[in-house]
């Protein structure tokens, strides 16, 4: 049992199994570790299958926020060798069919080597400073999406759409210092996979930026979406850095796309762009 309020870090070692439920862990248990065996990864496996469209007890759709298979309201919450996954499975942009894997609603949470499983919208990457090391997410459209501050290092991005699809998609507000960082990141696709876009534009001032990362031939040439709404061209600040692959020629990328100098590039490179070094402890 922990504690509510709880200031000592908390450890729960999950042996490895496909463990077939909805986890939800709430706001008032902090400092809290899901552990799993980091050489067996695939085979320690929280799983369930809700979608936006499904009801409750009550008649009342889920929505996507709530078909989570899990939920982490949790301060200073670290997950390690461990599949999170929604089974659920979409042609992208069907109605209804939005199905979160991991939802990430807390402040400083920390995920090393955790694979991410879904289709439509797998990672809601809702608020807060988080850090992903050396994760595997996958999906189709917008599979990492939300309004967080985060640092994805060394992952693998791995689309699974058959046609069109889209990995990031980020909202900020004007004043928000948020955005989402992939950083010597790889995005992969199967030989089925259709071309996918790097991120869009959620709201008027979403920021993503991919620096030093590796993309194979599934990126969309123009590389960018403004969500068809112009005006975003202007405020969303989306750009790539010292990247390779058969994806990252720019040739065809659209025009409004930021072009990052090496001073300007250095704040989205570190622990610094999640304020890491005040809470971060590997």
């Amino acid at each position: 049992m922990v504690p509510d309020d709880n200031t000592n870090r908390v450890k729960i070692y999950i042996l490895p199994g496909v463990y077939r439920e909805k986890v939800y862990v709430p706001k008032h248990k902090p400092y809290i570790s899901f552990i799993g065996d980091e050489d067996q990864v695939t085979e320690t496996v929280i799983t369930w299958h809700n979608k936006a469209s499904d009801t409750d007890e009550r008649g009342n759709e889920l929505g996507t926020y709530r078909s989570a298979s899990i939920t982490i309201d949790s301060d200073y919450f670290c997950a390690a060798g461990i599949t999170f996954e929604n089974t659920v499975g979409t042609h992208p942009g069907a109605p209804g069919m939005q199905a979160v894997a991991l939802r990430v609603s807390s402040s400083n949470a920390f995920f090393y080597r955790v694979r991410i499983l879904g289709s439509q919208d797998t990672l809601l990457d809702e608020k807060g400073s988080h850090y992903y090391y050396q994760c595997f997410i996958q999906g189709t459209v917008d599979f990492i999406f939300g309004r967080a501050r985060s640092l994805f290092q060394d992952c693998e991005l791995h689309s699974i759409a058959k046609g069109s699809g889209a990995i990031a998609a980020h909202h900020r507000d004007k004043d928000d210092e948020t955005g989402f960082s992939f950083v010597r990141c790889r995005v992969t696709g199967s030989g089925k996979s259709g071309k996918i876009l790097l991120g869009r534009a959620w709201g008027d001032y979403s920021r993503i930026v991919y620096s030093f990362c590796h993309f194979n031939k599934i990126i969309a040439p123009t590389g960018w979406s403004d969500w068809s709404i112009p005006s975003r061209r202007k405020t969303a600040v989306f750009g790539e850095y010292h990247c390779t692959g058969k994806g990252a020629h720019t040739r065809g990328r659209v025009s409004w796309r930021k072009t990052f100098t090496d001073d300007e590039i250095k704040p989205f490179l570190g622990m610094e762009f999640i304020d890491g070094d005040q809470w971060l402890r590997l």
